[in-house]
């Protein structure tokens, strides 16, 4: 299952990002390097709950689940369950 978040979540940011020219891999840093900045981070976040079905709350919108597409994908799947 987190293959399909990974891939939902690869296809938002490399439509979000540069134009759909980034390369994004599964460990890419977002936030520290700046990928990813608090208006995108937020689209995302709003992007997943509608498609997956679950609620972030607001302690939870931060590096430590938003910094690779890994931790989005493992978040994401915990909050499914």
């Amino acid at each position: 299952m987190s293959e399909e978040i990974k891939n939902e979540v690869r296809a938002f940011l490399n439509n979000s990002i540069a134009g759909g020219t980034a390369s994004i891999q599964d460990d890419t840093k977002l936030i520290s390097t700046r990928l990813l900045d608090s208006i995108l981070a937020l689209r995302l976040v709003s992007h997943l709950e509608e498609k997956f079905r679950i609620e972030f709350e607001a302690h939870e919108v931060n590096q430590d689940n938003l910094e690779t597409i890994d931790r989005i994908a493992a978040f994401v799947e915990s909050k499914r369950k």
